[in-house]
């Protein structure tokens, strides 16, 4: 499969000797690989349906590096993508021809664990649960806690806006982020935010967080962290029908009851996970919710009483508390893993990603089932219930012809239902290449073209990340920064997409 991306600009490509000179010259030593070979590893994100080598590989390991490298692909023309640990699923990091790849991944240093004021001031490599652990031994955590966190770097879950399990109660990562230092393709270095939880002036982090990349290069994070609760316990529990689970999700919400983590598993999904880690999970149930509950001992008692008598109020078929810390870990770990797991199912998958209203979840389950039958393929379900986000992961074959294509156009029927429900195209894995073109089903052209503005504000000429998000390319002159008069563009002459 191939996906349209902007056209390799060949006058660059000519340059490509010149330009590996002069990165070398800003990071000298093992900071540039350009080989094939070397940057192979490059080539693809976690969305490894889609490969391009990029032109050259730079890692820089200092603000100053970063801003330099930026400095002269911006004096030079040169389009940048920026790099995380490649975990997105969308293809956020998805390199380009003529670009230089910018990889952050030498930024992995905790630089200070303020515990006074609850925050820790971390480099955008460090992984998401490095950062819970460095700040274990005080009995404090980092709240989201995507099913990558050992992987997954903290300066892509800014790109992205992730979130993870516990993100129903504590929050994505927008939540969890109160400043940064921010360098623009202009090598100008920002300082965003701050250790208050409120700032004055326009909400600027709210901006960054979730923009792929597409606005500048985060290289230091100050993020919020939490004091670990006195009390954590869940509760699996299980339903002979997926609607009964659904509606079991909109009851505790519905009574005021904000679990720490509700999580919602399918048949599929459970016997996956089970065979994989062996959490104990019952094999004869439909479909599954985790429910994690936190807080003092005697307010998590009775939030566990009144979520039992909701859960078999809605029919449920099985319940199962659990009374140690190693018993709730056990519960989570087959959750946590359920991707990997399904990997054992199909030669191939992929894992969406869309949002819907609580209410709609039994009416979403019903429609992606149907959507199975019309191609012809499984897919096994996992979801952040509490919130509504789904994750289908729709199992295929590549070696077999026009699977890919299939799997490709169910998920991209599951996106479309998802905003039919009121819901949007994605919770927390980013739009990037995957649902660039399917924008216009939730955006208007008005509404894109203002995102396109925030765009232009940043990054004018367009070299952060191109061809990501955003289905239709255009210069910033026709969103109305350029004066027409007569109906004729000033400077004719330039190229135009």
């Amino acid at each position: 499969m191939t996906i349209k991306m902007p056209l390799p600009d060949q006058s660059i490509l000519g340059r490509r000797d010149e330009i590996i000179a002069a990165l070398r010259a800003i990071v000298p030593g093992e900071g540039v690989i350009e080989t094939e070979r070397e940057m192979k590893p490059y080539e693809s994100d976690a969305l490894t349906a889609y490969r391009q080598p990029p032109m050259v590989v730079v890692l820089p390991d200092t603000t100053e590096q970063v801003a330099k490298v930026l400095k002269y692909c911006h004096d030079n023309g040169i389009k940048v993508v920026p790099r995380g640990s490649g975990t997105s699923l969308s293809g956020g990091s998805f390199p380009l021809a003529d670009g230089v790849l910018l990889g952050l991944s030498k930024f992995k240093r905790v630089r200070e664990i303020d515990f006074d004021n609850r925050v820790a001031v971390v480099e955008p490599g460090v992984t998401n649960l490095a950062i819970s652990q460095a700040v274990a031994h005080e009995g404090f955590y980092y709240a989201p806690d995507p099913s990558s966190q050992i992987a997954c770097s903290i300066g892509g879950n800014i790109a992205e806006n992730s979130g993870g399990v516990h993100s129903l109660k504590y929050g994505l990562t927008t939540n969890n982020v109160l400043g940064c230092e921010f360098v623009l393709i202009t090598g100008e270095i920002l300082t965003i935010g701050g250790r208050a939880p409120e700032n004055d002036g326009y909400d600027l982090m709210g901006v960054i967080t979730g923009s792929e990349g597409l606005l500048g290069v985060v290289t230091e994070i100050t993020v919020r962290i939490l004091k670990k609760p006195e009390t954590a316990r869940a509760l699996m529990v299980g339903f002979s029908e997926v609607e009964a689970a659904g509606e079991c999700v909109a009851r505790v919400i519905g009574a005021g009851i904000i679990p720490g983590g509700m999580e919602m598993m399918d048949k599929d999904a459970i016997h996956a996970a089970e065979a994989f880690v062996h959490a104990g999970y019952p094999l004869d149930v439909e479909a599954l919710l985790i429910i994690e509950l936190d807080g003092p001992t005697v307010e998590v008692d009775e939030l566990i009483r009144r979520v039992e008598k909701i859960a078999l109020g809605c029919g449920s078929k099985t319940c199962q508390i659990s009374n140690s810390e190693q018993e709730r870990l056990l519960f989570w770990a087959g959750r946590k893993a359920a991707f990997p797991a399904v990997g054992r199912l199909s030669p191939d998958y992929l894992c969406m990603d869309g949002t819907i209203p609580r209410g709609k979840l039994p009416e979403a389950l019903a429609g992606i089932r149907e959507l199975g039958k019309k191609y012809g393929l499984r897919c096994a379900n996992v979801f952040h219930a509490g919130d509504g986000n789904l994750h289908p992961l729709i199992l295929y074959d590549a070696n077999i012809a026009d699977e890919m294509q299939r799997a490709e156009d169910f998920g991209a029927d599951i996106l479309r239902l998802c905003v039919k429900l009121g819901g949007v195209l994605s919770g927390e894995h980013g739009i990037g290449v995957e649902k660039r073109d399917l924008m216009p089903e939730m955006l208007s052209d008005i509404d894109l073209a203002h995102h396109q503005r925030v765009k232009c504000a940043f990054d004018a000429d367009g070299l952060l990340n191109p061809g990501k998000m955003f289905p239709t390319l255009h210069r910033c002159a026709e969103l109305g920064r350029m004066h027409v008069h007569g109906g004729k563009l000033p400077f004719p002459d330039i190229p135009r997409f």
